[in-house]
């Protein structure tokens, strides 16, 4: 399986597993959790959606984008961090960009660039 298709499927898993952990917990509010796939440009999410009372709720949780055969993680706001589940799923530090950090302050971090 070539790279590419690697980091498709260990995002699509790791986001699937938050979501349904997610999915455990009752959902009184009308607000949803949703995951969106897209593999023709390689992004892929997990977000909440709907209203609460009389306020509209829209809220990323974890925004990942696959280019330059790197994982860009540009949201995440999961108390572990994505970065680790995927260096646990084996994708070395140089092929993760933690996107949400300047480009400047990313050189202070173990992991790529860009």
């Amino acid at each position: 399986m070539n790279e590419l298709n690697h980091y498709r499927l260990i995002v699509k898993k790791i986001l699937t597993e938050y979501h349904q952990i997610a999915s455990q917990t009752p959902n009184i509010s009308g607000v949803e959790t949703v995951l969106a796939f897209d593999e023709n440009t390689d992004q892929y999410l997990w977000f909440d959606i709907g209203w609460h009372d009389r306020r509209r709720v829209k809220a990323i949780s974890i925004y990942v984008r696959i280019k330059n055969e790197k994982i860009y993680i540009e949201e995440d706001w999961t108390e572990e961090g994505i970065a680790n589940e995927l260096l646990r799923e084996g994708v070395p530090k140089e092929d993760i960009v933690l996107a949400f950090h300047h480009p400047e302050t990313r050189k202070l971090t173990e992991f790529a660039i860009a």
